[in-house]
């Protein structure tokens, strides 16, 4: 079974019992693993926190430029369209943004995922910081299960 799936198969019935909790789901005999941290479940959808993905067997490193470009045109099941910020080929590390912030009154959010260069992401929701604020905060984002296992889907192809 596919990662995605055994994600929608766990999602089904995992209700998290404090405010963040983290569900891990491997696929073996794909080589990956899925750490989803959500801060509410129900049977449609997820508050989630986090997103993180990781390969568990050895893979040849991914060409991470083309690898950040393709995920920016798979992944459209998020508020906004993500597109590449940065790529540090020294590290092995790509950013993506999302390429409008979404905008609720005067708060702006976007999207954030960072890759790496085996193929792993991690996936964050920010607001930007209000007047007064030094930084930008980390906040909770809603998706669908089946909307994320489509994301899976994209982050690792």
């Amino acid at each position: 079974m596919s990662l995605d799936a055994l994600l929608l198969e766990k999602l089904a019935n995992w209700r998290p019992d404090k405010d963040r909790e983290t569900l891990a789901v491997g696929d073996t005999a794909g080589g990956w693993r899925a750490a989803v941290t959500a801060e509410h479940v129900d049977v449609v959808g997820c508050r989630l926190w986090e997103l993180t993905l990781r390969r568990t067997t050895e893979a040849s490193a991914v060409e991470l430029p083309a690898h950040a470009q393709q995920v920016c045109e798979r992944a459209t099941g998020l508020l906004e369209p993500l597109c590449v910020v940065e790529v540090d080929d020294p590290r092995q590390m790509a950013l993506l943004r999302s390429e409008q912030p979404g905008q609720r009154g005067d708060e702006r959010f976007y999207y954030e995922v960072l890759l790496d260069g085996n193929g792993g992401a991690t996936v964050r929701r920010y607001q930007t910081p209000h007047a007064g604020e030094p930084r930008r905060q980390q906040v909770g984002f809603t998706l669908t299960h089946e909307a994320l296992a489509k994301l899976v889907r994209d982050l690792i192809q």
